[in-house]
C-alpha cells in the first residue's frame, strides 16, 4: 500500500509534463478488453491477459479511420495484489496518426477474505505518444506547407475499480493533464480534454443454461460538454471447454460543442476456448450526421496466461478461466 501512495504522489508532482489524448475509445472493452479503457482493471482476474485487436472503418473510402492495438496486463506474483499492463497501439484517420505506448500499474484491494469476492482496485496509466500530421501531398494552397509535421506527448490516466460478486464497475479520468505544442507561435498551450467515464455491470444467471451481463457506460468530455452513453447486454452459453457470447451496444452522443447528436449500434459475437479468445464486432453509424453509409469492423484475439485458480464466483472480467 506504501508503494501506492509513493506512485500516486509521484504522478502528480509530474502535471507539468507535456501530453495529447490518446487511445480512441470503441466497443473494444466488450470483448473482454476492459483494461483498454480502464487502467484499475490491469492484473484484476485470475488470469494474465494479452489481447489483440484490429478495427477498420468505412471500407472503400480513402484515408479512412483504422486502428490496432496489442495489450498485456497480470499481477506481479500469484498472491500479490499489485498488478501492471501495457499497452502499444497505432491510430490511423486521414492525414493524422498517432502511435503510443502505455504502461500501466495498479493495485487491488480483498475487501472480504471470506466467500464472497468483493474487492477495491486502483490504477494509474502513463501513456508516451507520437502525433503526426503528413501535409507533404496537399497541393494548390499556399497557406498549407507541404510538409510532415510530428510531435511527441506524455498522458496519464488514472482509475478505480470494485467489484463485489457479479458487480462491476469502474471510474476513470483519461487525459488528466494535456498540452500542446502551436508551431505558429512556437509556444506550449493548455489544453482540457479530460474524459471521465463510468462504467458498470451485473453478471447473474444459470451457468448450466443461459447467463446475461448488461452493463453501461458513461462519458462526460468536459471542454466539449459531449456525453456519450453505452446501454449494453451480452448473453453466455457455456459448452464443455468452451464458451459463446453474444452482444449488443447501443451508443449516443449528444450534448455539447460537437457535429450533432449521432446514434451506434454494434452486435458483438464471441467464443472463448480453453485459454483462447476470437470476437467479431460490426457497428453501424445513425443520427443527425453520418459520414459513412459502410459499417466499421473490427477483429479481437486474445490469450490468457498466467491462469491461477479461481478463487471465489465473480463476473466474467475476474474469471478469465472457463471451468
Amino acid at each position: 500500500m506504501k508503494g501506492l501512495i509513493k506512485f500516486i504522489f509521484l504522478f502528480f508532482a509530474v502535471l507539468g509534463v507535456n501530453a495529447q489524448e490518446t487511445l480512441p475509445i470503441y466497443q473494444d472493452y466488450l470483448s473482454d478488453n476492459v483494461y483498454l479503457i480502464h487502467p484499475a482493471a490491469a492484473g484484476i482476474g485470475d488470469c494474465g491477459k494479452v489481447r489483440l485487436t484490429a478495427r477498420t472503418q468505412w471500407l472503400g473510402v480513402d484515408n479512412a479511420p483504422e486502428l490496432q492495438t496489442l495489450s498485456f496486463h497480470a499481477k506481479t506474483g500469484a498472491d500479490s495484489k499489485a498488478a501492471y499492463g501495457a499497452v502499444i497501439f497505432n491510430d490511423k484517420n486521414g492525414f493524422h496518426s498517432q502511435q503510443a505506448f502505455q504502461g500501466t500499474y495498479a493495485y487491488h484491494l480483498e475487501l472480504d477474505r471470506g466467500t464472497t469476492f468483493n474487492q477495491l482496485s486502483f490504477g494509474l496509466s502513463m501513456s508516451t505518444v507520437q502525433n503526426q500530421v503528413d501535409q507533404s501531398t496537399f497541393a494548390g494552397d499556399p497557406t498549407v506547407r507541404q510538409i510532415i509535421e510530428s510531435e511527441l506527448y506524455v498522458n496519464a490516466d488514472f482509475g478505480l475499480g470494485y467489484h463485489y460478486k457479479g458487480l462491476s464497475s469502474y471510474l476513470t479520468i483519461k487525459n488528466i493533464f494535456l498540452t500542446a505544442k502551436d508551431n505558429l507561435r512556437n509556444e506550449f498551450d493548455a489544453l482540457n480534454l479530460r474524459n471521465y467515464i463510468l462504467g458498470a455491470g451485473y453478471f447473474f444467471g444459470d451457468e448450466t443454461k443461459l447467463q446475461y451481463e448488461p452493463s453501461f457506460m458513461f462519458q462526460f468530455k468536459e471542454q466539449t460538454q459531449e456525453k456519450i452513453l453505452d446501454l449494453n447486454v451480452k448473453v453466455y452459453k457455456n459448452f464443455k471447454k468452451t464458451r459463446l457470447w453474444l452482444a449488443a451496444s447501443f451508443r449516443s452522443s449528444f450534448g455539447g460543442n460537437t457535429f450533432g447528436n449521432s446514434q451506434y449500434i454494434s452486435p458483438i459475437f464471441g467464443v472463448n476456448f480453453n485459454r483462447f479468445m476470437v470476437s467479431y464486432t460490426y457497428t453501424k453509424q445513425f443520427g443527425e450526421i453520418l459520414f459513412s453509409d459502410a459499417g466499421f469492423h473490427q477483429i479481437s484475439l486474445g490469450l490468457n496466461v498466467l491462469c491461477r485458480k479461481k478463487r471465489l464466483a465473480a463476473c466474467p472480467n475476474i474469471n478469465g478461466q472457463l471451468f
